[in-house]
C-alpha cells in the first residue's frame, strides 16, 4: 500500500509538472492565416484571434507520448489555432491516479477519468457541457439526441462525449475491435486451415501444434496460451462464459433478449466448463504460469515476441502495439500474426463476438475540467478535430508522405509508408491521432474514403501481412470480421457494462460488485492453478455467494428495465 501511494504521488508530481503546467493559460503567437476558415468549426474557432493555444490532457490509460515538436499535431495546430500535450497513465489504476488529482484539486484541460470517471464527477471537477453542444455543429453531429441523453448524469447535465464506436455514413467493418479467441497463423496452417468452433477444439489444436512445434525458428519455447490479469484488465480471464453461451458483451452480465431478464454468468454450467478447461490445461503446462503475475506491459512484451500462440483478449487491448512489433522484426513473416476463431462452448451456438454498429459506452469519455480557463477554445478545438480535414491528418497522415491518391480519389498507401507508420520513432515524430479525442470509423465525407486506413477495404487487404491474406483465402474471408461473422446490434440496453463500470459502494448492489470483483481477482487464478478443481471451485463458489450478488443483479435489472422505457420515447 505504502508502494502505491509513493507512486501515486510521484505520478501527481510529473502530471503537476508536465501536464497541469499550462492548463488554458499558456499561447504563442500564430498566423492568423494559419486560423481562418478551419472546417466546421462553430463558434470562435480556436485560435481565432491569431494565437497558437495550447491545451493539456490526460487520459487514465496507458499510452504513448509523442514529441514537443510533432510534425502532424504542428500541422494541426496551424488549421485548429491550437495543439495539446496529452499525458497517458503510468504505473498506477485509473482509480488511484484520478484520486490523485481529486485530492491536489488540479487538472488538465481534458481529461478521460476511465473507471474514475465518476469520482470526477462526484468531486465536481467537471465542466457541465449541455449549454455549448449546440454551438459547435461537429460536435452536436457527432451523438443522435438519443444518444445525448444517455450520456446525462444524475443532476440531468453532460459531462463527457463518448470518443469511440461512432460510425459516420456506411460502416466498413475490417477489423475485429473486441473480444475474442485468438490465435497465430502458423497454427491454423501448420493444421491445414481447420473449422474450430469450440472451446476444446481451440484447446486441442494448440496441445497438438506445441507437441509438434515447441520452440519457435530461433530455438525460443513457444508460449501455448497466457492470460492476461492485470488490475481491470482480467476481463481477458473471467468474462469468456457469456461469449461462449453466445451472448454478446454486455460485460457484467448475460442479457436475454428474449425476456429483458439479467443473468449472472459467472455461475453458469458454462462458466465451470470454462474454469475447469483453463485448469486441465494449466496442469498440462499449456496455460502460462505467468499468467497471474504479470503485468500489462509484461504481456505486451510476450505477445511481442511471437512466442504466444493463442490468448483472449480485446483487439484494442494489443493489436495496436504488437502488430508494429512484429512488423518490425519480421515475425509476422513467420506466421506469428494473430486472427480470431468463433469460439461457443458447443457446436451449433451462433457466436456474438461480432456485432454491427458502434457501441456507445456512457460510463466515461472526453470532459473538460474546472481548471481549464477556455471552455469554448477546448469545445472548438474538439469540434475542428471532428472535421474532415482535420480528420484526415489524424488518421491518414499527409498526403505524399503518409499515403497517395489514386485516379479515383482513393487514398492508398505504399509498402514504405506502411513501414513508417508501424516503426515507434516514426510514430512519435511525425503522427498525432489525438486517438482518445472524438473520433469517427466509418466512410469518409467524400463518400470515396474511410475515415482511417483500417477500415479502407483495399488498403486494410494490401497492408495485411502475406500470413494472414492466406489464412482469410482459406477460410473464404475477407476481413478479420468475417472470421467470426456479425450478428445485429444488441437491443437498447447494450451495454450494460456502462452502467455496472460506475457503480459505487454507495448502494447494497455497488458493495456487492465491488466484493465480488475482488472475490473473483483472487480465487480465480487459484482454481485454474488448483490440484483438486472441484475442491477449489465449491469452495469458490461459496465465498461468491457471501458477496450477495442478487443484490448487484437487482441494480442491473433495474437499469436495463430503465434504459428500455428510456428508449421507447426514440421509436
Amino acid at each position: 500500500m505504502k508502494a502505491k501511494k509513493l507512486a501515486a504521488l510521484l505520478l501527481t508530481a510529473a502530471v503537476a509538472a508536465g501536464t497541469l503546467a499550462g492548463c488554458g493559460g499558456d499561447s504563442t503567437q500564430a498566423d492568423s492565416n494559419d486560423v481562418a476558415g478551419v472546417e466546421g468549426t462553430g463558434g470562435d474557432s480556436a485560435g481565432s484571434n491569431g494565437e497558437m493555444k495550447h491545451f493539456t490532457a490526460f487520459f487514465a490509460v496507458p499510452g504513448s507520448e509523442i514529441n514537443d515538436d510533432n510534425e502532424i499535431m504542428l500541422k494541426i495546430g496551424e488549421l485548429t489555432g491550437a495543439i495539446c500535450k496529452e499525458t497517458w497513465l503510468t504505473g498506477q489504476t485509473a482509480q488511484e491516479a484520478v484520486g490523485t488529482l481529486i485530492a491536489g484539486g488540479e487538472y488538465p484541460d481534458f481529461i478521460d477519468g476511465g473507471d474514475g470517471a465518476a469520482q470526477l464527477y462526484e468531486a465536481g471537477a467537471l465542466i457541465p457541457l449541455d449549454d455549448y453542444i449546440d454551438q459547435y455543429p461537429n460536435i452536436k453531429e457527432y451523438l443522435t439526441e438519443e444518444e445525448w441523453d444517455k450520456l446525462r448524469q444524475d443532476d440531468g447535465h453532460i459531462y463527457w462525449i463518448q470518443q469511440f464506436g461512432n460510425i459516420y455514413g456506411e460502416e466498413k467493418a475490417t477489423t475485429h475491435n473486441d473480444e475474442a479467441f485468438w490465435i497465430q497463423t502458423r497454427v491454423l496452417e501448420w493444421a491445414g486451415y481447420p473449422e474450430v468452433h469450440t472451446m476444446d477444439q481451440y484447446f486441442d489444436l494448440i496441445e497438438s501444434y506445441q507437441e509438434a512445434n515447441p520452440t519457435m525458428e530461433d530455438g525460443m519455447e513457444n508460449i501455448p496460451y497466457t492470460i492476461l490479469c492485470d488490475d481491470w484488465r482480467y476481463f481477458c480471464l473471467e468474462n469468456a462464459p457469456q461469449f461462449l453461451d453466445g451472448y454478446p458483451n454486455d460485460g457484467s452480465v448475460i442479457v436475454d433478449p428474449d425476456t429483458l431478464k439479467v443473468i449472472d454468468y459467472n455461475t453458469t454450467p458454462t462458466a465451470k466448463r470454462y474454469f475447469q478447461k483453463l485448469n486441465e490445461e494449466y496442469q498440462k503446462g499449456i496455460v502460462d504460469p505467468e499468467s497471474f503475475t504479470q503485468t500489462y506491459d509484461e504481456y505486451i512484451a510476450k505477445l511481442s515476441t511471437g512466442r504466444v500462440l493463442g490468448m483472449i483478449d480485446q483487439w484494442w487491448d494489443f493489436a495496436y502495439n504488437v502488430n508494429d512489433a512484429l512488423k518490425q522484426q519480421g515475425l509476422d513473416k513467420q506466421g506469428c500474426n494473430y486472427v480470431p476463431l468463433p469460439i461457443t462452448i458447443e457446436e451449433g451456438i451462433k457466436n456474438q463476438w461480432h456485432n454491427s454498429g458502434g457501441v456507445l459506452n456512457v460510463s466515461s469519455g472526453l470532459a473538460i475540467t474546472t481548471s481549464c480557463e477556455d471552455v469554448e477554445g477546448a469545445l472548438a478545438f474538439v469540434d475542428a478535430l471532428l472535421g474532415q480535414e482535420v480528420h484526415d491528418l489524424r488518421y491518414w497522415g499527409i498526403e505524399g508522405v503518409d499515403y497517395e491518391v489514386d485516379e479515383n480519389g482513393e487514398f492508398y498507401k505504399t509498402e514504405e509508408m506502411r513501414m513508417n507508420a508501424s516503426d515507434t520513432a516514426y510514430k512519435a515524430s511525425h503522427m498525432c491521432s489525438y486517438s482518445y479525442f472524438p473520433n469517427y470509423s466509418g466512410t469518409s465525407r467524400d463518400n470515396i474514403n474511410a475515415m482511417s486506413p483500417q477500415f479502407q477495404p483495399k488498403e486494410f487487404y494490401d497492408a495485411l501481412s502475406e500470413d494472414v491474406q492466406k489464412c482469410f483465402e482459406a477460410y473464404g474471408a475477407e476481413t478479420y470480421v468475417d472470421m467470426l461473422g456479425t450478428s445485429e446490434a444488441p437491443g437498447a440496453w447494450y451495454p450494460m457494462y456502462s452502467f455496472s463500470s460506475n457503480m459505487t459502494t454507495a448502494t447494497e448492489g455497488g458493495m456487492a460488485w465491488a466484493k465480488m470483483d475482488e472475490i473473483k481477482h483472487e480465487y480465480l487464478p487459484k482454481v485454474v492453478m488448483a490440484s483438486d478443481f472441484e475442491s477449489a471451485w465449491e469452495e469458490y463458489m461459496g465465498v461468491y455467494e457471501g458477496c450477495n450478488p442478487q443484490a448487484f443483479l437487482d441494480e442491473m435489472q433495474e437499469e436495463l428495465d430503465r434504459r428500455m422505457e428510456a428508449a421507447e420515447k426514440y421509436k
